[in-house]
């Protein structure tokens, strides 16, 4: 019974029905205080809002205290690049993407129907990826692991704070032990768990978009090799990394504050810091390359055939043409191979075309502005 109605939950979904920036547990809060609506995300007034919370509230803190700005060496607020970088710039990055990523997602999905890409009879089964995906968006046991490691980060962070040997807006160094400000325990208790819990919550959803774009992959699609996009039909899907240029802007700030940290303490060299920047970059393309090779098996397939199936039928096009002119083949002669009573077509740029196909749909020019995005940050921490 339940069998059915799953079957029937399926047959009403569509391909393009995945919202990446929609469910889950923290949205439905979000609802409910009238953050947002299901047709207006209000991303600005939410920005503004989850800002002022991480970023805004410590600064007015820090300024009652008396340590928000200052000289360096005592280490103000308004100096410290990684509070900049987690809680005013990325915080607000995670609110403002939400739009853009959604529609822009759900336009690579919509070409799946649109060109149309998938068997007819892969329509049922393409529904049931897109229903198994939105389960492991709208899960609220994710959203609760994510919560978890947030504040695991968060308690360790917490530790080696107390541990500091200088003051600094956030701790105060005393002979008895490190005392946290008032800033200090506020961003301790709201603005880092509220930080990592947001990028990790946007980590796993690009984990729950890679696994749908695998199920595709493993669907039937009506691919061509001779497609002018050279890559079957499906040189759109290799663009969807685009989609996540806030976001990847917004994590490589943190780490590139981190670097410029590192920089300005004397403790990270220039060797050091290229290899951090091509692990980096590397990290960024990887995580957005895994559920694109997930298609390079269909289109190795697809080239393979085509070349197999066009060899085929040059042989039997030329030595056709072979036996007109000539009256007879010169190889295989005794061949008895009856002409055709029409005229074979000549598969010549059908094999030229699939031979340049390639099987690769993460092209370099399609992630230029995710990797620019990537690494800007790193390069600006350079330039201290």
């Amino acid at each position: 019974m339940n069998h059915v109605k799953n079957k029937d939950a399926t047959a009403n979904i569509r391909v393009d029905d995945f919202l990446a920036a929609h469910g889950g547990a923290f949205y439905t809060l979000q609802r409910q205080l009238g953050l947002l609506r299901e047709d207006a995300f209000r991303a600005g007034f939410r920005a503004f809002l989850f800002v002022g919370l991480a970023w805004g509230v410590p600064l007015i803190l820090s300024i009652i205290a008396g340590n928000a700005y200052g000289p360096a060496a005592s280490n103000p607020y308004l100096m410290e690049l990684g509070v900049w970088a987690k809680f005013f710039i990325a915080t607000g990055l995670f609110m403002l993407m939400e739009r853009q990523l959604e529609e822009r997602l759900r336009k690579h999905l919509t070409q799946f129907v649109k060109a149309p890409l998938l068997a007819p009879d892969a329509f049922e089964a393409a529904a049931g990826a897109v229903t198994k995906a939105l389960q492991r968006r709208d899960a609220y046991f994710a959203e609760a692991v994510c919560l978890t490691i947030a504040i695991f980060i968060t308690y360790v962070a917490h530790t080696k704070l107390l541990g500091v040997t200088a003051s600094t807006w956030a701790v105060q160094v005393m002979p008895d032990g490190n005392t946290l400000s008032i800033a200090g325990w506020w961003c301790v208790v709201i603005s880092n768990p509220l930080f990592w819990f947001l990028l990790l919550r946007w980590l796993w959803r690009i984990q729950v978009w890679s696994m749908l774009l695998r199920d595709l992959a493993r669907l039937e699609l009506r691919l061509v090799a001779t497609h002018p996009d050279g890559r079957g039909g499906l040189a759109f899907i290799g663009q969807y990394p685009n989609a996540y240029t806030m976001f990847t802007f917004a994590v490589s700030c943190v780490v590139g504050a981190v670097v410029a940290q590192q920089f300005l303490s004397n403790s990270l060299t220039m060797e050091s810091y290229s290899m951090v920047m091509s692990v980096w970059l590397l990290v960024v393309l990887a995580l957005f390359a895994w559920p694109l090779q997930a298609f390079r098996k269909p289109l190795s397939q697809l080239k393979e055939q085509t070349l197999l199936a066009c060899s085929v039928q040059a042989t039997r096009h030329n030595r056709a043409a072979e036996r007109d002119i000539l009256g007879r083949n010169i190889s295989a002669a005794k061949d008895a191979e009856a002409s055709a009573g029409k005229e074979i077509p000549d598969p010549s740029k059908m094999y030229e075309s699939a031979k340049k196909m390639s099987a690769n749909v993460f092209s370099r020019a399609a992630v230029l502005p995710v990797s620019a995005a990537a690494l800007l940050p790193l390069l600006a921490a350079g330039a201290t």
